[in-house]
């Protein structure tokens, strides 16, 4: 695996070795760190860059050899346009910084733009930034037949005015980002490597941040009556997980906050199977448990204050002699049948056996559920938003707001009871599909059934957790999405 930055925070002063990285707005005005390094080459740094015919647009780089005079390798100029700066601007700035220091070993970033004031938090969001550019999955790759070679880690000094500041902010900050990180690896690793039981014991592995985490095995889940869960796993020669992962941060009596996530962690779509074009991205149909369990780090590991439950529910669905058939009804832990119109409509099978469950055992404040459900939400909304669908509009709002902060938006899509009649079924209770049309809402019509009076938001993560686009921030396969948008949620409504 690439490593990532080793990154510590220091004053303001000139730097005097290794690359260095500073920021500049539309004006080309430099800050007073960077003007002291312009004046030690006579002006030679502020010359390149009107050379360059630089803008000083927001996340645009430039990378010229430090001029004599200095003894530096390289200036990083990055631009900070004119726009007043958002927490996801300066995460930007900080993944455009790490872009551009590939195969360094020493830098400095100057955390100074003229006219602009950097708080503590802004830095570091540009180190988080640095840190989340820096991921790169790459642990199975090999040169003529052995291991790829490590690269050193970039030793990453940020010089800002509150140096202190910086480096505590950067204690939450950096734990969020190994949570998106941990999320990431989780949706990268080949089904052959990640099964049901090798997920449980990556959330077992959390303890070691403070959280409690229960596994329940096949007995288990039999005797609890998840029939529907089990069903979507009986092809497989994996039997499933389910881990239970506890944080008590807030007060005890406090009802909790619990989280959900579908972990199917391969699907071939069962009997109903997949075509074989594409096929191989199902290995990531676990993003929604991989964000619950990345978000659990997150909320152990920065001493959150506030109980928070993370149920993750771990299949695999494959289509042999044992399979679901079409056709097969089932009856789930809530006692309602459904009638399994398409063995590849299983999340939402996986799911509310998970939902009914954390609703009568935990008694929650709310319930969030993550999914890759359908492929209908990316024909709605692509993969720049995540679908989300409740029954409580605070939530909602929550959410939103959150996902403006983090840059991991959301969209709200309609429930009604008029899209009910597409899932009733003549032999069942209802049907896991409801066909072609709305098949997002239909989806979460389904998952509705079983959440009751508690309140409730389901995010279809189809178009965001995996095979997502590039960005200063994530420049792989899988993102991590989700992990800071709840953590943020969580942190601005519900610590006490």
């Amino acid at each position: 695996m690439a490593k990532l930055p080793v990154i510590k925070f220091h004053p303001l002063t000139v730097p005097n070795h290794g690359s260095v990285a500073l920021f500049v707005g539309k004006s080309l005005v430099l800050g007073s760190i960077a003007r002291g390094l312009d004046e030690a080459s006579s002006g030679a740094v502020n010359r390149a860059i009107k050379a360059a015919d630089f803008k000083g647009e927001l996340a645009k780089s430039i990378t010229i050899l430090a001029p004599a005079g200095l003894d530096l390798d390289q200036i990083v100029v990055v631009g900070v346009g004119e726009e007043t700066l958002s927490e996801c601007d300066f995460l930007r700035l900080g993944g455009t910084v790490m872009g551009q220091h590939k195969g360094v070993n020493k830098a400095s970033i100057i955390a100074e733009i003229d006219g602009v004031d950097i708080n503590a938090a802004s830095v570091s969001l540009v180190a988080m930034g640095m840190k989340l550019r820096a991921y790169d999955f790459d642990k199975y790759k090999t040169e003529k037949g052995k291991p790829k070679k490590q690269k050193s880690a970039l030793a990453a000094t940020v010089l800002c005015a509150d140096h202190e500041g910086a480096a505590k902010a950067w204690e939450t900050d950096s734990v969020v980002s190994d949570g998106t990180l941990l999320a990431r690896d989780l949706v990268n690793e080949p089904a052959n490597v990640l099964g049901p039981k090798e997920f449980a014991a990556k959330a077992k592995a959390l303890e070691a941040v403070g959280a409690k985490v229960e596994i329940f095995k096949q007995t288990e889940l039999e005797k609890l009556g998840m029939r529907a869960l089990l069903g979507v796993a009986q092809g497989s020669e994996r039997p499933p997980r389910v881990a239970i992962i506890k944080w008590n941060g807030g007060k005890k009596d406090d009802a909790p906050v619990v989280f959900v996530g579908k972990g199917v962690v391969f699907d071939t779509g069962g009997i109903s199977i997949k075509p074989a074009g594409g096929m191989e991205d199902m290995k990531g149909d676990m993003g929604g448990a991989a964000t619950v369990t990345g978000l659990m780090h997150a909320l152990s590991a920065r001493k959150a204050k506030v109980n928070a439950i993370g149920i993750i529910g771990l299949v695999e669905n494959m289509p042999d002699g044992n399979a679901m058939r079409p056709g097969d009804i089932v009856k789930s832990m809530s006692g309602q049948t459904i009638e399994v119109i398409n063995t590849d409509a299983e999340g939402r099978l996986v799911l509310c056996d998970l939902l009914h469950y954390a609703k009568e055992t935990f008694k929650p404040r709310f319930m969030v559920d993550l999914a890759t459900l359908t492929g209908a939400v990316l024909v709605a909304l692509g993969t720049q938003n995540a679908g989300i669908f409740s029954n409580n509009d605070a939530l909602c709002d929550q959410l939103s707001d959150a996902g403006e902060v983090t840059g991991e938006t959301v969209w709200r899509l309609p429930l009604a009871k008029e899209y009910d009649k597409l899932i009733d079924s003549k032999f069942a209770d209802m049907k896991n599909t409801g066909g072609r049309w709305a098949g997002s809402i239909t989806a979460a019509q389904f998952l509705k059934r079983f959440v009751g009076d508690v309140d409730w938001v389901h995010i279809d993560v189809a178009g965001t957790a995996m095979d997502s686009p590039k960005t200063a921030t994530s420049q792989g396969w899988a993102s991590g999405y989700g992990v800071r948008l709840l953590d943020r949620m969580v942190k601005d409504n519900y610590e006490v």
